[in-house]
């Protein structure tokens, strides 16, 4: 027997989309296996380790949580998102500088975290960043590097270099 489908909106990385999707897809099978955005990982699949962070409506969360039917009239953001036409965003450019990039598995959902908590809140202090991280699992760093490339980011925001 085939799974019910339904139909959904959203807005996509800035994007428009109407689609019919099965009930029982989730928000990361839908970004991954249906529109092929390949940034979002499947880490552990239950929410523990921040793999599949994604931005709806501003806020961080985990794809493999949510069905895709949840997204519906919800702005989503990927990390495919973040990139600028010409170069990298700010974000991504502190992370490469100040080595916050070891294998690269956990970096799409440590920058979405770091996206909204900058969003939020443009000059955190190592406690909020710390909080604001809490979600993401990384076994390569030792996260001294990755909170140092987040105050980094501030740092080249406040500077207005990014103008999104």
């Amino acid at each position: 027997m085939k799974s019910p489908t339904v139909s959904i909106r959203l807005t996509l990385n800035g994007q428009a989309l109407a689609l019919e999707i099965p009930a029982v897809l989730t928000a990361l099978q839908l970004l991954r296996d249906e529109l092929g955005l390949k940034g979002t990982k499947e880490g552990c699949g239950i929410g523990e380790c921040g793999a599949c962070t994604i931005q709806v409506d501003g806020r961080a969360v985990n794809a493999c949580l949510l069905l895709a039917a949840q997204l519906d009239g919800r702005e989503v953001t990927t990390v495919e998102g973040l990139n600028p036409e010409n170069g990298l965003h700010p974000i991504q450019e502190a992370f490469l500088e100040r080595h916050g990039v070891q294998c690269g598995f956990c970096t799409p959902g440590v920058l979405m975290s770091t996206d909204a908590l900058l969003k939020e809140n443009p000059q955190p202090d190592g406690h909020a960043v710390k909080a604001a991280l809490a979600g993401n699992l990384c076994r390569c760093t030792g996260y001294q590097q990755i909170f140092d490339s987040v105050q980094a980011a501030a740092d080249k925001l406040k500077g207005g270099r990014h103008a999104g």
